[in-house]
């Protein structure tokens, strides 16, 4: 049997990770030097109003050594093979930390997922159906290898205030986007965070030339599943993406998540992301 994990950066929904027995470890936030457990005694909403209410400095924590071994050993045991996908290693030490941790493990195998939030969470949803299908371990690491390069993914959000709060982005930045009305898509790249395309105007029309710009080439990519992924966004917007996907394009599944505390700390709310798999 092969046990398939993640850390809780992958943001799946509660319903795929129990129809697909995935077991998560969760990073940390750390509010005003008080550490929390990403959705296990703080939630994304909890960070908005600790941050815009009672103006809190909110950042992130890696996963240690200790807990991840202290996570990853009874599994070894119980399983014939585990399979660990981390937070991108571009964005935090858990792959390192991960792979330190599964030495003197022979059947742990640490995958870094070279993305955060629903981009890892494509990977390890792609790898939990393969499970399911009956792939042994061998061809789970050849296809995470096969995956990994070709998952595209991205965020648009609506203020930057999020990431100059966590020293991500520039005063001058910040001003500029506010008063020009601009609103930044922050792209995954090589496994890095960039800024992409800028979109002036509110955030509903800035959402809508999004989805246009993400999916122009749509011949190129791998229509089978789109993850679509919101830190608390207006519910009316959300049934525009996802009926406007559902109506333009042939996607054959459209997973919808919600983003975890990772990216809620760092974006803030009102961020919109979609990922897919390029051919």
């Amino acid at each position: 049997m092969i046990k398939l994990t993640a850390d809780s950066t992958c943001d799946l929904s509660k319903e795929i990770l129990d129809a697909y027995e995935i077991d998560l470890i969760p990073v940390h936030i750390v509010l005003d030097e008080k550490v929390y457990s990403d959705n296990v005694d703080i939630t994304p909403r909890d960070i908005f109003r600790f941050v815009e209410e009672e103006d809190k400095t909110c950042r992130t924590a890696a996963i240690n050594v200790y807990e991840y071994h202290r996570f990853l050993e009874p599994l070894s045991k119980k399983y014939d093979s585990v399979l660990h996908i981390s937070l991108g290693s571009g964005f935090s030490s858990c792959y390192q930390n991960a792979r330190l941790a599964a030495e003197g493990l022979e059947n742990v195998y640490v995958i870094d997922s070279a993305n955060l939030s629903s981009g890892s969470g494509y990977l390890v949803y792609r790898l939990a159906k393969a499970i399911n299908d009956g792939s042994n371990i061998e061809d789970l690491l050849k296809l995470a290898h096969n995956i990994i390069p070709k998952i595209n993914g991205s965020f648009v959000i609506d203020k930057l205030d999020y990431l100059y709060k966590g020293g991500r982005c520039s005063n001058l930045e910040l001003v500029g986007t506010k008063v020009l009305k601009i609103k930044p898509c922050i792209e995954v790249f090589n496994g890095q965070m960039q800024v992409g395309s800028k979109c002036r105007g509110s955030f509903e029309r800035c959402v809508k030339n999004y989805i246009s710009d993400r999916l122009v080439d749509i011949d190129q990519i791998d229509q089978d599943i789109i993850f679509i992924t919101n830190a608390d966004s207006d519910q009316n917007l959300m049934d525009h993406v996802v009926n406007r996907i559902k109506d333009e394009y042939d996607f054959k599944e459209i997973v919808i998540n919600k983003a975890g505390c990772t990216i809620s700390a760092h974006c803030g709310p009102d961020t919109i992301g979609i990922f897919f798999l390029e051919k």
